[in-house]
């Protein structure tokens, strides 16, 4: 396809150069004001679900206000891990030594 517009471009080099750029502004700038402000709405980027304990606007409920953790395990989130999450794991030995 790229091969064929090529050819198609007139007025030599300058002008295929010239008009690959003119054809690349006009994609883009066809995607920027008319593709992706049509689909804008139908992308979920905008979904954000914030919940509030309290039930009053900008008090966190008396957890974090970014998680809204309360320091209480939620009900089906029990799980042990098998390993210690609190501290940082040694690095590993060399096989060499």
């Amino acid at each position: 396809m790229y091969a064929f517009i090529w050819r198609k471009l007139p007025f030599g080099l300058a002008g295929k150069l010239t008009g690959s750029v003119l054809l690349a502004a006009a994609a883009v700038a066809l995607l920027w004001y008319v593709a992706f402000p049509w689909a804008e709405p139908l992308l979920p980027f905008d979904d954000v679900q914030v919940t509030q304990d309290s039930g009053v606007p900008g008090d966190p409920g008396g957890g974090d206000a970014v998680t809204g953790e309360t320091g209480e395990t939620p009900a089906g989130d029990e799980h042990d891990l098998p390993y210690d999450t609190d501290q940082n794991n040694p690095a590993p030995s060399s096989p060499n030594r």
